[in-house]
């Protein structure tokens, strides 16, 4: 980047004009800080944006994804985790510390950081607290999932084990679709069921796609 006149180069950009001052490319170059032979880092920037779909695919891609890419070393795999781990730990803070419904897309965000990347099948849940506050974020069950695989007294049990007043529900799709299945619907009725009888409320249930999450609640489905 040293070609580029010193208030075109990302890092003086960001310090003279604030980090919303620079596009995607930029902001990623910073974090590579250096490219190929050939391929400058704002080019190689560009190209890993454009090959997982930007800054949100990027950050989501599985550790063998992320060694396919040709220059990408063991340390800059390292710092793009690293990055991805921030961000989740910015949003479980924030959800611990005001009610899930004052942000209900900073819920669906933290779900699809946990959740998008993985090619298999996990059925997790957010416990809250009588604020609707998080309390826990746990993986519940893996695999291939079906309506008899996700018990419910498992879930209940955890419930009461963290003292939660309500749950958020979360699973993925691998296949990439949100659209909910009859077997996803079922199951959300049955705990909701199961939970009720301890005092439990299902807040949502979220299904996180390859590209969108879709909320039960929002849809009008619980």
């Amino acid at each position: 980047m040293r070609h580029l006149p010193a208030d075109a180069r990302p890092r003086e950009k960001l310090l003279a004009r604030g980090p919303g001052a620079l596009a995607d490319a930029e902001l990623l170059a910073l974090l590579l800080r250096t490219g190929l032979p050939g391929l400058g880092v704002l080019q190689m920037a560009q190209s890993l944006l454009d090959r997982f779909g930007g800054l949100a695919g990027l950050l989501q891609a599985d550790a063998e994804a992320l060694k396919a890419v040709k220059g990408l070393g063991p340390a800059k795999r390292a710092e793009v985790a690293a990055v991805l781990e921030i961000a989740r730990r910015v949003l479980a803070q924030q959800l611990a510390e005001r009610p899930v419904f004052d942000a209900p897309q900073r819920v669906k965000d933290y779900a699809a950081l946990q959740l998008r990347a993985l090619e298999h099948e996990v059925f997790a849940v957010l416990f809250l607290d009588t604020h609707l506050r998080l309390l826990a974020y746990e993986v519940l069950f893996t695999g291939t999932l079906t309506h008899t695989s996700v018990h419910p007294r498992e879930v209940v049990k955890r419930a009461m084990a963290l003292n939660a007043a309500a749950v958020v529900l979360a699973r993925n799709h691998p296949s990439g679709a949100a659209e909910p299945s009859r077997a996803d619907e079922l199951l959300t009725h049955g705990l909701r069921a199961a939970l009720q009888l301890v005092d439990v409320r299902v807040v949502d249930h979220l299904i996180v796609g390859s590209v969108s999450v879709l909320s039960f609640a929002e849809r009008g489905l619980l």
